[in-house]
């Protein structure tokens, strides 16, 4: 039922089969511990639960998988991670690609398939030897987002699966996922801890915990989501080369002074041009266009409307584009007309 009402509205669900025990305490109540079960089952340590040491266990992991992926095989808007954050408590790569063995397998004898996703790091790292039955690479806190480019030629979708730990303001969380998706990132999931049992609405304002979450920022990521759309992404690819020049600042105390910045590329050279200023609040950005007739569009992050355009004939080579003032971040959008 949960799935089905998020298909209906158009939501994406991961399905996460198993967590690590990140300590002792956890692994003391949990139904695979030998002494929760009558079967006898799980009579391990913490770490030994996720290895190919127990076949009882991985009976039990592959029954449980089996059952789950048959559950949902109906539905499209779904796609399974082996297990969160592997990198804690013993999980083995071994155990890893056997499960994803094992969803593979039951979906053989299913109408659908679906996408896997294998969490490998928060952060960033380099995957070295990706498991063909993968197509996700789930990393958590991957800001700023070079996991991306370190992996990106691997030609499987990366994700920014796990938001936090950087403080409770919406701008930490919208610059984000600006940044991640513009620099080829596929996913971006957002930790929202707004939602609570007594604020299913998502509207609890006073929470303590380790990251953001808000209706004003669900509306900003909204504007990322539909801009995004508004490209056939899909043929874009990270071409922060495209910028050749220009500055971006930011007036303090009435003096100009130069700000920590990125700005981004993602680009179907040519056609369509995704480009993303974080930092400042005032850009000149010198860009590197083929011959054409474009419409460019200054698009604000947080309100989503088009704060300028210019619409131009273009001989070749390098334009100068101008943003108007901003603050804290901004978007450009070039389409060859």
């Amino acid at each position: 039922d949960f799935v089905s009402q998020a298909s209906r509205r158009n939501i994406v669900v991961e399905f996460v089969f198993f967590c690590p025990f990140y300590d002792e305490k956890l692994w003391a109540i949990n139904p695979m511990n030998a002494a929760n079960n009558v079967n006898g089952v799980g009579n391990c340590g913490r770490s030994e639960v996720y290895t190919l040491l127990h076949k009882d266990l991985l009976d039990v992991h592959a029954a449980f998988v089996r059952k789950a992926v048959s559950a949902v095989n109906e539905f499209d808007n779904i796609y399974f991670e082996i297990c969160n954050e592997p990198y804690f408590g013993g999980v083995r790569e071994d155990w890893q690609s056997h499960i994803a063995g094992i969803i593979v397998e039951t979906e053989t004898g299913l109408p659908n398939r679906h996408l896997i996703a294998q969490n490998i790091a928060n952060g960033r790292r380099k995957v070295d030897k990706p498991d063909p039955r993968v197509s996700i690479f789930n990393f958590h806190y991957a800001t700023p987002p070079d996991t991306v480019a370190e992996n990106y030629g691997l030609n499987r979708i990366i994700a920014d699966d796990e938001t936090g730990f950087r403080g409770k303001e919406d701008s930490l969380y919208r610059t984000e996922g600006w940044d991640f998706i513009i620099a080829g990132g596929g996913i971006y999931s957002s930790l929202d801890y707004s939602f609570t049992p007594p604020h299913p609405d998502g509207t609890f304002a006073g929470y303590k915990s380790p990251g953001g979450g808000s209706r004003e920022l669900r509306r900003q990521l909204r504007i990322l989501k539909d801009f995004i759309h508004g490209f056939d992404f899909v043929r874009m690819a990270p071409h922060n080369d495209v910028i050749v020049g220009g500055t971006v600042r930011a007036s303090l105390g009435g003096a100009p002074a130069q700000a920590k910045v990125t700005t981004r590329v993602l680009a179907e050279p040519g056609k369509a041009y995704a480009v993303y200023v974080s930092g400042g609040n005032t850009a000149e950005l010198a860009v590197k266009l083929p011959a054409g007739r474009y419409l460019a569009e200054w698009i604000d992050t947080r309100t989503g409307k088009v704060a300028g355009t210019d619409q131009f004939e273009h001989t070749g080579g390098t334009r100068s584009m101008t943003a108007p003032p901003y603050s804290e971040d901004i978007a450009l959008r070039i389409l060859a007309r």
